[in-house]
């Protein structure tokens, strides 16, 4: 795994899999969904802070991203990238 600072090359492929998941083929599951801007938010904005707040959508979308606190900024971009590269098949 990696220090969890993203090198320069992942950053790039990280910012043309945030453009390329709008080209998707499909719309991916809500749990697929959730699971992409977990991994996004943690990218780019490191932990969740505070508390849930707003309806149900709101809610589940922090509990995503509650869920992969602590995943490194590198391990986040990767994983984000992996999965949008999984959905472009």
């Amino acid at each position: 795994m990696s220090d969890g600072k993203a090198g320069r090359s992942l950053r790039m492929r990280f910012k043309r899999a945030t453009k390329r998941v709008w080209e998707l083929p499909t719309r991916p599951s809500n749990k697929k969904l959730l699971e992409m801007y977990a991994l996004y938010k943690q990218a780019t904005e490191g932990d969740c802070e505070g508390r849930a707040r707003g309806g149900l959508r709101d809610r589940a979308k922090w509990k995503a991203w509650k869920g992969v606190a602590g995943t490194s900024e590198a391990d986040a971009m990767e994983r984000y990238c992996e999965i949008v590269d999984s959905l472009m098949v």
